[in-house]
């Protein structure tokens, strides 16, 4: 027997993890829910995470997003932000869904393109996630080298800073 995507119904502020997930079925579930409301997903070494949020998530996101601009702007600090792009690299099995994400560091690297390919394009330099549907795992963020990570889950914000590629929580950004 076999499920089909759109059997599956995933209300807001739930989520689904599919196990044992090979690359070529990531893809595919991407290219079928690129044409539907797309719920949340992201992907580690074969486990699939498909979740929808709460409106609620979606509000603190864009009042993060935004306070990041804002600071951004007022610093007159060139900047990109590609909000909830999908960044995936087939080499290293991961791919993730930031809620928002933004280069700054690396703004002209990518500069006028199109399509980010991180096999030659570095990573976003700030992912941000609203941990309150679900709970952010490093690793995805980590593979991809993503230089920092910043957490809310409704009361708190944790900035997280890559050391040798590991996240450590810092005071600063």
């Amino acid at each position: 027997m076999q499920i089909e995507l759109k059997q599956l119904i995933v209300p807001p502020g739930s989520q689904l993890l599919i196990k044992n997930v090979s690359w070529e079925m990531y893809e595919t579930i991407l290219d079928e829910l690129d044409s539907r409301p797309v719920p949340r997903i992201s992907y580690s070494k074969g486990m699939l995470e498909i979740m929808t949020p709460f409106p609620e998530h979606e509000d603190y996101k864009v009042m993060i997003g935004d306070l990041v601009k804002a600071l951004l702007e007022e610093l007159d600090i060139e900047f990109r932000s590609l909000a909830s792009t999908t960044f995936k690299n087939e080499n290293m099995a991961q791919a993730i869904e930031a809620d928002d994400c933004f280069y700054i560091q690396n703004e002209m690297a990518i500069r006028g393109k199109k399509r980010i390919d991180l096999t030659i394009d570095p990573p976003p330099d700030l992912a941000i996630e609203i941990d309150i549907t679900s709970r952010t795992q490093f690793n995805n963020y980590e593979s991809l080298g993503v230089p920092e990570l910043w957490k809310y889950n409704g009361q708190k914000l944790q900035i997280n800073v890559l050391q040798d590629r590991k996240y450590v929580e810092s005071n600063i950004s």
